[in-house]
């Protein structure tokens, strides 16, 4: 299952990044990113010592990304000279199945959806119209994959991010999606498995800085 969530995962992310579709390689795939910090990521569905060897050795330019299922303490080793392993970087692969829960906002809080080329955007505004949280998410026909789900400082602990979450669950299951699927920083898994989304693998992510 982890593989084809990996998969799923990194189709998405591209959607909802405009990147180019993920282009295949032989331990994975890569998605041509184009920015300074990240010009090109390499994923790779499963933990294999040989791939991850094979993806990292493949890479000559710097900042060039690898994410990888498994635990950031045991892929270092794998690393050829001029990698490291970003641990504030790391995250984790969860899903979720999809189901219509009808979210209300906070008194003092308005909603609002938007898609534009195949993204919806969901934003969350405090009474005097100040941004207060936001996420976004492309579906890819039965699956739909979340992404840059962020609650600002000043307005956390009050519900938004599992409003923005619910916002965009809804959305995605009147569109058909059944599967969610999203890549997690620790605090935001700590949100989501309060809404029921599952852990299936750690990520790790290594940059290639010579």
């Amino acid at each position: 299952m982890i593989p084809e969530l990996v998969r799923t995962w990194a189709a998405g992310w591209a959607v909802s990044r405009a990147t180019p579709p993920p282009s295949e390689r032989p331990w994975g795939c890569c998605l041509d990113v184009g920015r300074p910090d990240q010009v090109a990521r390499h994923v790779l569905p499963e933990a294999h010592e040989a791939a991850v060897r094979a993806a990292a050795a493949s890479v000559t330019v710097p900042h060039t990304w690898l994410k990888v299922p498994m635990d950031p303490d045991g892929i270092g080793p794998w690393l050829p000279a001029g990698w490291v392993v970003d641990k504030g970087e790391a995250g984790h692969l969860m899903a979720a199945d999809l189901t219509a829960t009808d979210p209300v906002a906070p008194a003092g809080y308005t909603v609002s959806l938007e898609t534009r080329a195949g993204v919806t955007y969901v934003q969350v505004h405090s009474a005097d119209g100040e941004l207060a949280a936001q996420g976004q998410q492309a579906v890819l026909g039965r699956a739909a994959v979340v992404d840059r789900v962020v609650t600002q400082e000043a307005h956390r602990r009050r519900g938004l991010g599992g409003l923005v979450m619910c916002t965009l669950a809804d959305h995605a299951a009147a569109e058909g999606a059944t599967l969610g699927v999203l890549g997690a920083t620790d605090e935001g898994r700590a949100l989501y498995e309060t809404l029921g989304w599952k852990t299936h693998a750690p990520l790790a992510a290594c940059i290639y800085r010579p």
